[in-house]
């Protein structure tokens, strides 16, 4: 039988190095910060680089390559790989024996790099460990420092990003082979990649979530979503749009060839040691083809409860639903209202040895280790309810349906909570109460939804204001019409409501990150029976709002109070009617 693998806490343990409790602690920090133990040890200065790096090279049996050693820089040949490959994924070609290549790398977990090696230069692969900073030392002193390139001063001459014998290059490599059209695409020296890199490293380190690639009939447009608003970033030559688009399609692994039908890809590259997922969507339009990359931050899902936006009373209600051993909690709220992320913390937080959680998604956006994730494939007939059938047989204890969009998902879902299982998902309706009419009208019943549903949470996410520059707004800046809207007198407003300003932390938008505003409904005896009696929404929000229930407009007010936000952006995103109160 085979000898199991020992944990990297107990080889520094057996060396001597770290102890149990230095280990257990970098333990909770490395969960909390979404990080790996070697690297929290580091972090936190229990132990050297160069001691995590040997306890994993004796944890995964590979050889460590001291690169301070004499003798040792004068064996690496740099000229046995590609320089963009050794700069982009910070690695050393030691040698090369026919068609074994000795690779040194810091991660011998990372096996998407030694497969893409071992595919790009047809050899394979025999990993070596070093620690990551030592790796970089070695690869500056032998090819010359490179700086970031979001943080290059070099410009990119806008009359040669693109040309036409480019273009046509491409397209005859088209027609050749594919791997000749990698090549082109793929020269690191090529003024479209770099601008390509910048544009996604910049977008990243500029909090953006979506890059927005439109081509018009003279140019290309480039927006940036920052904070849920479309920001335009640039203007670029309509020649450049060809290879640009050419481009990401090759990083996403879409078809170059294909310019006719929607396509949909991925990209995972490192950005300030730290990889970042983008979701890329191409759809044909008018003057060429739209690209939207969707910025997937690893951390974006694991911020905690408690920096979702919620306030005390509703956080404790929250934390006392996603603990109940069965019934539906349902989170609605439009696209973009951060829907995803609030249901994601909720299985974090759940997400123990002890428990068996089971999601369908449509796409899977979010990796979780000890979650079993299902991807919706309509295209094969693996649907959500197919999916929610094979899940009920998998014993779990946590469903996650990524939508409720018909009946037939909603039954099975029902039917699962009626059975002991606790399930979460997500339906599309302005605010909670609506929750329970819009199942009725898909054609639920209603005993089933009256008896099914524990609690609906309706959200939005609002910007925060700046905090380096947001001031407290003097007595004539305040708008009334906005304090009316929210229920604030002018008398409660002065002293405590702020105001957006703008400086260079938030691109001069007064605004930095976001929170949510919920309205959480707690279903009783009053609303389960209304439920049951197909009662209209008017009569439940009536009842929800004598039961407690704090509505969207409330909880945003709260925040005004606070300093986190400012009327009108409450008023802009729980869609109050600003027009009512024009009489001014």
């Amino acid at each position: 039988m085979a000898r199991s693998r020992k944990k990297l806490g107990e080889i520094l343990v057996g060396w001597g190095a770290v102890t149990s409790p230095q280990v257990e602690k970098a333990m909770g920090v490395a969960k909390g910060s979404n990080k790996r133990l070697g690297e929290a040890l580091v972090e936190i200065g229990f132990a050297s680089e160069e001691q995590v790096a040997k306890a994993l090279a004796h944890q995964f049996g590979i050889d460590y390559v001291d690169l301070r050693a004499d003798g040792v820089a004068d064996k690496i040949n740099v000229t046995l790989i590609p320089e963009d490959l050794i700069r982009k994924h910070l690695i050393l070609p030691l040698a090369k024996n026919g068609s074994r290549l000795s690779l040194i790398v810091s991660d011998p977990m990372d096996l998407e790099l030694q497969d893409m090696i071992r595919f790009r230069l047809n050899v394979d692969v025999d990993p070596k460990l070093a620690p990551r900073s030592a790796i970089k030392t070695l690869i500056d002193t032998k090819l010359g420092a490179s700086g970031s390139l979001a943080d290059s001063d070099e410009e990119i001459p806008r009359d040669s990003l693109i040309t036409d014998s480019i273009d046509r290059s491409i397209d005859r490599s088209i027609d050749k082979s594919m791997d000749k059209s990698i090549d082109v695409a793929t020269d690191e020296t090529s003024p479209v990649v770099k601008l390509c890199n910048r544009m996604l490293v910049e977008a990243v380190k500029m909090r953006a979530s979506d890059i927005h690639i439109e081509p018009m009939g003279d140019r290309v447009r480039l927006r940036y979503r920052i904070d849920g608003v479309c920001i335009e970033r640039d203007k670029l030559p309509k020649r450049m749009q060809n290879a640009m688009l050419s481009r990401i399609k090759l990083m996403s692994g879409m078809n170059i060839a294909e310019r006719r039908v929607p396509q949909d890809g991925r990209i995972k590259i490192p950005v300030d040691e730290t990889q970042v997922d983008f979701r890329v969507s191409a759809c044909p339009i008018y003057h060429g083809e739209s690209v939207v990359l969707r910025i997937l931050r690893p951390d974006s899902v694991r911020i905690g409860l408690e920096n979702l936006g919620f306030e005390s009373d509703n956080l404790q209600i929250f934390n006392r639903i996603i603990r109940r051993p069965n019934g539906i909690f349902l989170v609605t709220g439009p696209t973009g209202s951060g829907k995803t992320t609030t249901l994601y913390s909720a299985l974090d937080v759940l997400n123990r040895p002890d428990r068996k959680i089971i999601t369908a998604e449509d796409p899977v956006e979010y990796n979780f280790d000890g979650i079993n994730q299902c991807q919706v494939r309509e295209s094969i007939g693996l649907t959500f309810s197919a999916i929610l059938r094979s899940m009920l047989r998998q014993a779990p204890n946590v469903i996650l349906v990524g939508e409720i969009r018909d009946r037939e998902v909603g039954e099975i879902a029902i039917q699962a909570a009626l059975t002991g299982h606790l399930v979460f998902s997500t339906l599309h309706t302005n605010d909670a109460p609506s929750a329970i009419t819009r199942l009725v009208d898909m054609g639920i019943k209603p005993f089933l939804v009256a008896s099914s549903i524990q609690a609906v949470m309706a959200q939005r996410l609002i910007r925060i204001l700046c905090p380096k520059c947001k001031k407290p707004a003097e007595a004539h800046e305040l708008d009334h019409k906005f304090l009316r809207l929210i229920d604030l007198s002018p008398e409660d407003a002065l002293g405590r409501v702020h105001k957006a300003v703008g400086c260079s932390a938030c691109v001069n938008t007064g605004y930095r990150g976001r929170k949510a505003i919920f309205e959480m409904m707690l279903m009783n005896a009053r609303l389960r029976e209304l439920a049951f009696q197909q009662a209209p929404v008017a009569q439940i929000r009536k009842a929800a709002l004598d039961a407690g229930m704090r509505p969207l407009v409330a909880d945003g007010r709260l925040k005004v109070l606070g300093g986190v936000t400012t009327p009108d952006e409450i008023a802009r995103v729980a869609q109050v009617d600003t027009d009512a109160s024009d009489d001014e």
